[in-house]
């Protein structure tokens, strides 16, 4: 195979990368990654070198694979997190960065990183541990993947605990929460009939329909989310603006408004099978409202829209009672430096047993009825 390293997405042809997306979601197509470039939101002054490998057929020199990546300076974005590793590294005087990852940018969500009707995830392992030798490049780090057959002792698997909902045919919500005990469906109930008692309205509104209004509240509440955690935004105000115009069928935004004015929204995406809750942000504090818009809301869209499947985010517990259920989810990484191999590798063994031990115990603590023929 013939391969070709891609700085900028608009120098690969969009005609190939749809062809070779062969299990396409909201975030392997081509117009995510492109409003992420585009709108300066993924560069190299953030961070985010595109370093995109195109693969060519040396036969017919037509383009049979390309795995997205960038070359990193720093560990934001990434969910799969390793700053032990590179508090490690600093301690004793060797840089960690720059490091090569494979993802879509601020998304933690497993979809195909690699888009081929050829070629398998294992057998780039090789190629990217010979690229990171001869770029200087650290590491490589291809994140939220489907699990790979490989036999290379120096590749390492991670995996971490996510909280998903399943769609089983519900033919609405209080079906869910008929399964649920009693307790829970009690407590359920309590929390969606707080919001009504607060005069709390919500809206959803899809893609193609944000006014600007909304949009300007959007991301002020989605700035919000971050300064209160000391954060600057990751995302543009011009990626938002990108998005709507290239995926608008693939956006809901739901809104809640209090005695006229709007006070709180979540942004999601969705496609043919999914939806994917990504942002949410608030101007006032009220009770249970978090709760209501991004995860009551989003079940209901999915039984009302037969989605299978509803992807929350990362991390929180508090999913669990909430009838969301422990996935696993799979990364791979290749450290370049000799001296620190043996003690990545035994941690990320030992976080493979922790994180199934973890999923077994949160599977304990799901709310639904023990005799329930459909768990």
């Amino acid at each position: 195979m013939k391969i070709e390293i891609i700085n900028n997405i608009s120098d690969i042809a969009e005609q190939d990368w749809q062809r070779l997306n062969t299990q396409p979601s909201v975030f392997s197509n081509y117009q995510f990654f492109q409003c992420l470039e585009s709108s300066g939101s993924v560069s190299a002054a953030q961070g985010w070198q595109p370093h995109h490998l195109q693969f060519r057929n040396n036969k017919s020199n037509q383009v049979n694979a390309l795995l997205p990546m960038y070359v990193k300076s720093h560990s934001w974005g990434e969910y799969v997190f390793d700053w032990a590793w590179a508090d490690a590294y600093q301690q004793h005087n060797v840089p960690y960065y720059p490091k090569l990852v494979a993802t879509a940018p601020f998304t933690p969500v497993t979809s195909n990183k690699l888009l081929s009707d050829e070629v398998v995830l294992a057998d780039t392992f090789d190629i990217l541990t010979q690229l990171c030798q001869q770029q200087s490049l650290n590491s490589w780090h291809i994140l939220y993947c489907s699990p790979a057959e490989y036999k290379a002792e120096d590749v390492y698997q991670r995996n971490t605990v996510q909280f998903h909902w399943l769609n089983r045919n519900y033919r609405d919500f209080d079906e869910f929460l008929s399964r649920f005990t009693a307790r829970k469906r009690k407590n359920t109930r309590k929390e969606r009939l707080s919001i009504s008692q607060q005069n709390i309205e919500v809206r959803r509104v899809l893609g193609k329909d944000i006014s600007k209004n909304e949009l300007d509240f959007f991301y002020l509440t989605y700035q919000l989310t971050y300064i209160r955690r000391g954060h600057t935004p990751h995302l543009s105000f011009e990626f938002f603006q990108a998005i709507i115009e290239k995926l608008p069928e693939n956006i809901l935004l739901i809104i809640a408004q209090c005695n006229g004015e709007d006070i709180a929204c979540a942004w999601f995406f969705f496609d043919e099978q999914t939806l994917y809750g990504r942002y949410w942000g608030c101007t006032k504090s009220y009770n249970n409202l978090h709760f209501e818009l991004c995860y009551y809301q989003g079940i209901e869209f999915c039984i009302e829209n037969k989605l299978a499947l509803f992807h929350p985010g990362t991390q929180g517990e508090h999913k669990i009672q909430r009838g969301f259920e422990p996935k696993l989810t799979t990364s791979y990484h290749w450290i370049k430096h000799d001296g620190f191999r043996p003690a990545i590798k035994a941690f990320c063994l030992q976080e493979q047993q922790q994180m199934r031990a973890y999923q077994a115990q949160c599977m304990q603590l799901l709310p639904f009825n023990s005799n329930d023929e459909n768990r």
